[in-house]
């Protein structure tokens, strides 16, 4: 039988869990699968915690358990996915938001699509219900994101993804990738697509929506360009930009020595200094920026090179399981 983990970030959704809990309970059993909730509290300081431990306590009632791991502050929701995707025990991965938007009734659907011979289901909330000033912003990003990464999709930072086991390990999840999980999954050879979902106005909590999310998620789009296309050889992009610089400062140096020789030794041209042209100064500043890139570019080769299997620790400080039942 099939076991689905549903990793939930929550941050100070006291509200919504418990009924959240009950919607996914009503849908899993209709469902020939078993299941498991990980809530990962990521430094929420509204007794969300204490709703957690008192769900994952509560006698266990197959065919779904609740787990529950702990940060000690607010790390971010990428940390807390991948503590999530860690603890999971599923062969399949479910990952949605806990402030009831995300329609536990849609995962029926999203494991079909998977089983037509996909990794990742994206979801798309086709009629978003959301301010205006958080939708037109998030098309743009979308669209951005579509033609930087090379996969096109309607909605990269929807938060409900359904994914086979092996793809969490795969992908690095870091800072604030998680919007990218979909497209860093596709450069590691997964077959993606998407499937429209039905999404649900907010009745509990407050958005952590913020005009800095998309300045920092247009600095992460570049990175994960970076990632996906140079991550494992840098000195491709950084040496190729080395070698550009290095030829137009070579071009420059050698018209200006063409000219001295011509004009000094020769005689057929004026005799001007060449020395205080600005065309040497900036094919001298050509030269060096050219040697920047290149050094950096080794450097960044050895960093992937040694470095690759760095993996930085996990911030969870307390986690609860369900009860085990003890043979009578």
């Amino acid at each position: 039988m099939r076991k689905l983990s549903i990793v939930v970030p929550v941050f100070n959704e006291q509200g919504s869990l418990a009924e959240l809990e009950r919607q996914i309970r009503e849908v899993v059993s209709q469902q020939a699968l078993t299941a498991e909730i990980v809530f990962v509290d990521d430094g929420s300081r509204d007794g969300s915690w204490e709703l957690i431990r008192s769900l994952a306590a509560a006698p266990s009632t197959p065919p779904l358990t609740i787990r529950g791991l702990r940060f000690r502050r607010n790390f971010g929701k990428a940390q807390a996915l991948r503590a999530g995707f860690e603890a999971a025990t599923g062969d399949l991965i479910l990952m949605m938001d806990a402030d009831l938007q995300d329609d536990p009734a849609e995962i029926p659907r999203l494991i079909a699509k998977l089983e037509e011979g996909f990794d990742v289901v994206n979801g798309w909330k086709q009629r978003r219900l959301d301010p205006w000033h958080k939708v037109y912003p998030s098309r743009v990003f979308n669209w951005l994101v579509s033609r930087g990464t090379g996969l096109t999709l309607h909605d990269h930072n929807c938060g409900l993804k359904l994914f086979r086991a092996e793809v969490p390990g795969e992908i690095p999840l870091y800072g604030e990738l998680h919007r990218f999980i979909a497209a860093l999954a596709h450069s590691r050879g997964f077959r993606v697509t998407e499937l429209a979902v039905n999404h649900r106005s907010r009745v509990h909590g407050h958005s952590k929506y913020g005009f800095r999310r998309f300045q920092r998620g247009f600095l992460d789009l570049l990175t994960v360009m970076f990632v996906t296309g140079y991550g494992e050889r840098p000195q491709h992009l950084l040496g190729a930009a080395g070698l550009f610089c290095f030829g137009i400062g070579g071009l420059g140096l050698a018209y200006l020595a063409a000219v001295w020789i011509l004009g000094h030794g020769l005689g057929l041209l004026p005799d001007v200094p060449i020395g205080s042209r600005p065309l040497m100064f900036y094919s001298g500043v050509l030269l060096l920026l050219g040697a920047q890139f290149m050094s950096v570019g080794l450097l960044a080769e050895l960093l992937v090179a040694y470095l690759s299997n760095l993996r930085e620790s996990s911030p969870v400080v307390e986690r609860v399981e369900p009860p085990t039942s003890t043979p009578e």
